[in-house]
């Protein structure tokens, strides 16, 4: 077709190294589940031990305050495997159950400062995200759908790697589904590149109401990005719908609606996307500029106690991919291991290690 090969001479090479994955080429687990050997899960549980008896201020922990001597290096090993290999990363298995929920989190926390500088992940300032339904809906335009029991859809969050450690599962659904976004811009490429150039082009995504000081109620970032030879991804399709509310952002054109439809039908192909389960002391890393995530909707307990309940971390490691300047609009800065999170007016970093009430906003 003309249009395919003039669009062609104009968009980023393919993308052939490792983050460019097809799910059914890792539908053996072994490949990306890493289990925590019992000197490693006695170095954890000792440095909890010794954290949770000093007064130390958590929100600025470091790797120091937290030993982990066997652990650590290999920790470090994982998020390089994380950012520059296949993208994501699933450890087994943290004794969740002998500790209580406080010690889970600070066992989370410290875990987290090996791999990076913990980033706030909401207007709240929280560097310790609390990932349950609060019975909420996604139509709410200040809602983010990690607070509702909905599918999430396939996105990514606004840091460089996230973490997120399985407390409680829910009684059916709520599982986690990857796809490479590297191989969403292949098959783009391939198929359709006139829709393709359209994703290079800014955005408008809405902020949902965390707003940094002086900045818009949105930010406008391409879908993907080429910079540094190298494609990154950022993406919410709810969000880059709502945006259309603000004054000044004007209707999706039918071009960039194609596009949007075959970026999503993408990722829900079978084809290209894989579907895990976390269990209660599971550990799963995401790249985000190389993976879009995914959660399936769940049915969850009747009993408060049993509800699904997830801990999560935003991380920006120091060894962290280049990003272009746009990306500064939304992460606040383009700084290896000083960059991402939410940045909202009078936000002060804080970490609630106790399950907040079903009426907090975080």
């Amino acid at each position: 077709m003309a249009f395919a090969d003039h669009s062609l001479r104009t968009l980023p090479p393919e993308t052939s190294d490792r983050s460019a994955w097809y799910g059914p080429a890792l539908l053996d687990s072994s490949a990306w589940i890493e289990q925590l050997s019992q000197v490693e899960i006695v170095e954890v549980t000792r440095a909890v031990r010794d954290l949770a008896r000093s007064p130390r201020d958590l929100t600025s922990l470091t790797s120091a305050d937290f030993p982990l001597p066997t652990l650590g290096p290999r920790l470090r090993q994982l998020v390089d495997e994380v950012i520059d290999g296949r993208g994501f990363v699933l450890i087994r298995t943290l004794p969740i159950e002998r500790w209580t929920k406080r010690e889970a989190a600070v066992a989370f926390l410290g875990i987290g400062v090996h791999l990076g500088a913990l980033r706030m992940q909401n207007a709240a300032g929280h560097l310790l995200g609390h990932v349950k339904d609060l019975g909420r809906s996604s139509q709410d335009p200040h809602t983010r759908i990690y607070q509702t029991r909905e599918r999430q859809t396939h996105h990514t969050d606004s840091c460089d790697v996230v973490g997120l450690l399985c407390l409680r599962a829910a009684k059916s659904g709520g599982l986690s589904n990857l796809v490479s976004s590297t191989t969403i811009f292949n098959e783009m490429r391939r198929r359709r590149p006139d829709l393709l150039k359209v994703l290079l082009d800014p955005i408008e995504t809405d902020r949902r109401g965390e707003v940094p000081a002086g900045g818009r109620p949105y930010f406008s970032i391409p879908v993907f990005n080429w910079h540094a030879d190298l494609i990154s991804a950022i993406y919410q399709r709810q969000y880059i719908e709502s945006a259309r509310r603000f004054r000044g952002v004007g209707p999706l054109s039918p071009q960039q609606i194609q596009a949007l439809d075959l970026l999503d039908e993408l990722a829900n192909d079978p084809a290209l996307n894989l579907t895990m389960e976390l269990h209660p002391g599971d550990i799963q890393l995401v790249h985000n500029h190389t993976i879009l995530h995914d959660r399936t909707a769940f049915e969850d307990w009747p009993e408060t106690e049993r509800k699904r309940h997830l801990l999560r971390l935003w991380v920006a490691p120091p060894n962290a991919r280049p990003l272009p300047e746009i990306y500064t609009e939304r992460f606040g800065s383009i700084t290896p291991g000083n960059r991402g999170g939410v940045v909202a007016k009078g936000a002060i970093a804080t970490i609630p290690l106790d399950e907040p009430p079903d009426t907090a906003t975080f």
